[in-house]
Parts: structure tokens; sequence; C-alpha cells
């Protein structure tokens, strides 16, 4: 039943929200609402997972997506083979605003023989950043390597995916994107672990261009903008969360920063997680847990600085460098606190400083082609331009249709070229009658008006300039 109070109530929040007033928990779900979601991959499959590992769905190589309730498991079945090592990542993308509680509502992901033997230690992704909702990801891996025993051989295996979470936490399912990724196996004997001492943890300057570059940060590892080295500004929300990448080589490192300039409200007030960074590798493992800073209305940074890239990091047991266990897209999310509308009611500038260090070196030696573990000058390209993973498939496919337009043209104008040259070479036997010598072919010749152009010597009806250019199909 419609009480008076409710109607008050109604009437004062949309008399509030036009005139740009806040009212308690209003104004807080008002800009949560407005954020943008998590966007998941064009193509992805929808699959449901099951409680029972009987009646598990299928998981090929590619991404999946599905949901997931508080305290419920889902198994996935998936076919291996002797040879690759298999990566199978998860992201609960709980929408901006849900409630989550530190530590205690994350995602459990696994990797089981049929027999029920894990295949490798578990992924625990959680939250981190004061009870803020945002995408947190991780993977558990099949391993194939000499020293492994467990999960070796070809067969059915199951990824199992739980969610846990406190009671007080919000109830909505959280979507989650599957992705199953296959590493190719060595030509050669894999190379050791890099011994203690190799590398500096020592983190050095960050980097101090004098030109900020803008970026485009995403909702996820689908969108997420490219960014190459150097210093680039974007701008972010409370409650948001956005999503960059930088191709990262064999042998080289990260040295990040995101940073918070100070508030013009002139607000003093402490947040203990306000900004935070995270960093993940090319199959969406987490490099080390998220790095969240305190802000109190001066300027704020929050730092990461990762190992070499190596293939023998896999073996080491330090989470953070573990991670960097090969080459190719590397991501970065940023996420800025609800709580900091009190100093950014609007939204603020955020800067990224991106410093890829070191020589890239040859890699391990894959036996097949790298794929998503290889950095190629196409990419270093796209990171230069600031472009998201489909803007630069959509650039390449139109210089291909162009390459492919203008070979087509040249056959085709040469085809008519010969075809007229035989056509007038007829006409001149047939002139000349039987028994009579070669007769010269008439020089083409142009009369210029002011309404047509001369055509250019030695190529006999081609269209003015302005009527070849290239153009896109339509519908790009």
């Amino acid at each position: 039943m419609f009480h008076v109070k409710q109607g008050r109530r109604a009437v004062a929040v949309l008399a509030a929200l036009a005139a740009g007033t806040a009212l308690p928990g209003v104004m807080a779900v008002a800009r949560a609402e407005s954020l943008p979601g998590y966007r998941t991959a064009k193509g992805a499959t929808e699959v449901r997972g099951t409680s029972s590992a009987a009646d598990a769905p299928q998981l090929t190589p590619g991404v999946h997506t599905d949901a997931i309730k508080r305290g419920e498991q889902k198994y996935y079945a998936v076919t291996l083979d002797a040879k690759h090592t298999a990566y199978f990542s998860a992201v609960a993308a709980p929408r901006p605003g849900t409630k989550v509680e530190d530590y205690k509502d994350k995602l459990t992901i696994s990797i089981q023989d049929s027999s029920g033997t894990s295949c490798g230690p578990d992924a625990t992704p959680s939250f981190n950043g004061g009870g803020m909702a945002y995408p947190i990801a991780d993977y558990a891996a099949r391993r194939i390597g000499a020293d492994r025993t467990e999960c070796q051989k070809a067969g059915p295996y199951y990824v199992v995916v739980k969610r846990e979470g406190s009671a007080t936490s919000g109830p909505d399912p959280w979507p989650i994107e599957l992705d199953h990724l296959d590493e190719p196996p060595l030509k050669g004997v894999a190379p050791a672990r890099p011994a203690p001492g190799s590398w500096s943890t020592a983190t050095p300057a960050p980097r101090t261009d004098p030109t900020k570059r803008t970026a485009r940060g995403g909702t996820g590892f689908n969108d997420a903008g490219s960014v190459a080295p150097g210093v680039w500004k974007d701008h972010i929300k409370p409650g948001e969360t956005r999503f960059y990448r930088v191709p990262v080589d064999w042998g080289q490192r990260l040295n990040l920063s995101a940073e918070l300039p100070n508030a013009s409200s002139g607000a003093t007030d402490f947040l203990p997680s306000a900004l935070g960074l995270a960093v993940y590798n090319p199959a969406r493992g987490a490099v080390g847990a998220p790095n969240f800073v305190p802000y109190q209305g001066k300027p704020a940074v929050a730092p990461a600085f990762t190992a070499p890239v190596d293939y023998g990091n896999r073996l080491n047991p330090t989470d953070s460098v573990n991670a960097m266990r090969f080459a190719g897209w590397y991501y970065l999310a940023v996420s800025l606190s609800p709580n900091t509308a009190r100093f950014f009611p609007k939204g603020t500038e955020l800067t990224l400083r991106v410093d890829v260090r070191g020589a890239a070196k040859a890699g391990p030696g894959y036996a097949e082609p790298a794929g998503t573990f290889s950095v190629t000058p196409e990419d270093q390209e796209t990171a230069r331009n600031g472009q998201t993973a489909e803007e630069a498939s959509k650039s390449g496919t139109l210089t291909t249709v162009g390459y492919a337009g203008i070979g087509a043209g040249s056959v085709l104008l040469a085809g008519l070229g010969a075809w007229t040259l035989a056509a007038r070479r007829s006409a001149a036997r047939a002139l000349a009658g039987p028994g009579t010598g070669p007769v010269p072919l008439p020089q083409a010749t142009t009369q210029a008006t002011p309404s047509s152009q001369p055509t250019q010597p030695g190529r006999p009806g081609q269209q003015p300039a302005h009527q070849q250019q290239f153009r896109p199909p339509q519908g790009w």
C-alpha cells in the first residue's frame, strides 16, 4: 500500500535530484548507477556451470560468461592434452555500488583432475578497497613441466569456481567472465628460475615527460585503452575502475604510478583506501594484490614495480614474481573509491606514469606460434596510438581492405589496358587489309575542356585522381 510518507519521500528525492541537492544515500546510488559496468568480450559464449561435475558444461579455449551467487560452487569440464600449459581465469564484476566486504567477499578458482586432485595452487582474488566493488580477477593453471607430477596426462579435467562472502554483503549474483588460454610447449629445455639477486628490487624514479598524453581507460580487460611508455592523463569518477594495457616483452619490467591531484574543494578528511592500482599479466593473472593508498586532500600516488618478465619466474614462490612469466599485454586497473566524492564530486584528472624498463630479449623458444604470449611491432604501434584491441583490429582490417582494393584495381586496369591494345591492333589490321605491313597505332589524344582533366601520358582512359580515392566499405 502507498503511504503518504513514502510519497513525500519520493517527491523530495526527485526535487533533490533536480536541484542537485544530496540526500543521504540518494546521490551515492545515483552515481553508482551512472557508472559503466564491466564490458564482456564480444562473441563470448554463455555457459551455466553446475553444482556437480557429472553434468558440467564443456569449456573450449576462449571467453565465456556466467553468474555466481554467494555460497555457490560451479563446475566446468575441460579436455586437456599433455603438451600445453592451460590457464583458466575468472573475473568477478559486481556492479559499481554493490556492497562488498574486504577479504571476506572473494572467489576461489581451482583446476582438478577426474579424481578430484588439485593441479596446483588455488587462486583467491578478493576485495581490499575499503568496501569498494570493482572487478577482481586471477587464474589457476595446469602447468606442464619436468618438475611436476600431478595433472600431466591428457584427459578430462574440471575448473571449479566458488564464491564466498559475508552475509552483510550484497545478495545479487556476480557476473563472471571465464577465459581459457593455452601456452605452447617449448622446443628445448625450459629456462631455470632466475637466481636471487639477479635483478634489482630498488624502485626507480617515475617518468617525468613534460607532456601528458590523453588515455582512454576501459571498463575491463576487453576494452582496455592501450598506453605506451610516457605520462598519460584520463578522467576518473568516484566508484569507477578504469583499465589500461601496455605491451611488455621478455626481459622487461614495469614501473608504474597512478596519481591523484589535490582536492580543490579544500576537504581534508582522511580516507584509508582511496586510490587503487592493480596489475595483471596477459592471462589475467594478478601480479600481486591491488595497492590501495590513502587520501587526505593532498596529491597521492599508488605505485607498482614488477620483476622482469622471465619464463623461469613460474618457479618462484612469490606471487608477484611468479605472475611475470610471459611476454604480452599487461593490464593496469585503477580504482577510485566512491568515498572520494566529497573531494571530487564530478570526478578528477588521473595521471598515469608508465615506464617499461630494460631491453627486450629473445623468448624461451616456443614450439608453436606464441600468440598472446608475445609482443609484435603492431602491438607497439597500437600502444603508441592509444587504441583498444577492437580499434586496432578495425584499423588493420581497413588497411588490408585498402591494399586489397588497390591490388584489385591494378589488376583490373592492367586487364583493360591489354584488352584495349588487342582491340586496336585488330582494328588496324582490318583497315590495312591483307598483305600490308604493320600500321602504327594511333596515339591517344585528349581535348581538354573546362569540365574535364587530361589523361596522364601512357594511361589512356584513366579516371581523374579524385575519383580513385580509397573509401572503406559502408558500415565501418
